[in-house]
């Protein structure tokens, strides 16, 4: 007891003597005296990021193993509890999977940009994992998504062509992140982060309440952030729609009760449906080439729209933004000196020079506006021509790309509590 108590006090007057040196500075000595430089030992940040890759591999493992093998939701949610408190607040959601996307772009567009091998595994082992057993990182591993599953207690359907048309922002996002991180002008996803001030707990007011704004709508909706804006869900949604194995909600047959329909938060449970829709065949085959061949067309008047903006978009890098305050300053010399053009000015800045760089930049910009115009138009002509396809399902069956496997139908589908409950009468 007397142990502790002389460490509580050691404690205490250690604390003071931090608070006294802080309250008085030191003298200022005029007899040339200098301080001498005190070092203080960096954390070992190579060890965090060994422990994140190693946490990262294994958690997606055990979703894996949670939702092919087991087939059980809690060990889902309690991973979604684990990524909130690790990769949220403990590392407080950087580098995530999300955010490492502009890092890859700028490294493929810069010569001079090294990326460190732990961001390019971030980025990749997610991918990987969907290409094997689809959406695992979306389960319980990222924190964002867990967030938002830890927070939905009731889900609010949307009408199917409303959840289709919202599925494109994530695309348009993703096709403006790779333009900005590929002009160097800002990295997108870490300034409209929703969460990463409420996993750090300050930081800009508007970004915490359209973050708060979120989580309070995922309470209803399920996930909308990762159904809606999310640009690494719609990369992963792609190659779950590829993967190797293929999650059923029960290895015994369906039965189509509809109840796992009727639980999945993010509607990614078709249900059954006839080939016959009562309209002619070739109806069906006239709409389908139809809409292929809008599909270049989509993608080519994206990509004059967006390449029409790319003087305006440029304006994002900060180059681009000086270069037109100066113009205005010196069109309008009465006006109030900008603080930028005050810093130019005073730095000794030539403005030809500056010409330059802006004309560079907006070359690039005219290039990568053009790509991310035909990328948000091919999207938008792909989707149209998926909706207009119509196959029969005899059974529910899971949308590989959409499912966020979050485990909730497991629990709703009678055959599986069949099985349990035949698993405990042997045991």
């Amino acid at each position: 007891m007397r142990k502790r108590g002389f460490i509580i006090l050691i404690g205490v007057l250690s604390s003071l003597a931090v608070w006294a040196e802080a309250r008085f500075p030191k003298p200022d000595f005029t007899s040339g005296y200098q301080y001498p430089v005190i070092l203080h030992g960096a954390p070992n940040e190579m060890f965090w990021n060994v422990v994140d890759i190693v946490m990262l591999i294994g958690m997606m493992s055990l979703v894996v193993w949670g939702a092919y093998r087991k087939r059980s939701r809690a060990v889902i949610y309690s991973l979604s509890v684990v990524s909130v408190l690790y990769f949220g607040f403990f590392r407080s959601g950087c580098v995530c999977s999300v955010g490492s996307i502009q890092n890859v772009v700028l490294s493929l567009v810069s010569p001079d940009y090294h990326l460190p091998w732990y961001v390019l595994l971030v980025f990749l082992l997610p991918i990987l994992f969907a290409l094997l057993f689809g959406r695992v990182f979306c389960a319980g591993v990222c924190p964002l998504g867990a967030l938002q599953e830890l927070v939905n207690i009731r889900n609010f359907r949307l009408a199917r062509s409303v959840s289709v048309a919202l599925s494109v922002i994530p695309w348009i996002y993703l096709a403006f992140t790779i333009l900005y991180a590929a002009t160097r002008s800002q990295f997108l996803i870490c300034r409209l982060d929703p969460f990463v001030g409420i996993f750090r707990l300050g930081g800009d007011m508007g970004m915490i309440t359209f973050g708060i704004g979120l989580l309070l709508m995922s309470v209803f909706i399920g996930r909308p952030f990762c159904r809606f804006l999310c640009p690494y869900g719609a990369l992963l949604s792609v190659f779950s729609s590829l993967s190797w194995k293929k999650l059923e909600i029960t290895p015994r047959g369906c039965i189509n009760c509809a109840l796992c329909g009727m639980s999945c938060p993010v509607d990614a449970i078709r249900s059954p449906q006839s080939s016959r829709t009562g309209e002619e065949r070739r109806k069906g085959v006239n709409r389908i080439i139809l809409f292929a061949a809008l599909l270049p067309l989509l993608t080519m008047a994206g990509a004059f729209l967006v390449g029409g903006q790319s003087d305006a978009l440029s304006l994002a890098h900060k180059d681009v933004y000086l270069y037109e305050l100066l113009l205005q300053q010196q069109a309008r010399p009465d006006m109030e000196v900008p603080l930028e053009v005050e810093t130019f000015n005073a730095l000794g800045g030539n403005i030809e020079e500056l010409k330059a760089r802006v004309d560079e930049v907006r070359l690039d910009y005219r290039f990568y506006t053009r790509l991310a115009g035909a990328l948000i138009g091919f999207i938008i002509g792909f989707k149209l021509l998926k909706l207009s396809l119509k196959r029969s399902r005899k059974t529910y069956e899971v949308s590989s790309a959409h499912c966020t496997m979050c485990g909730r139908c497991f629990s709703y589908c009678p055959q599986n509590i069949n099985i349990k409950k035949h698993e405990k009468t042997i045991s």
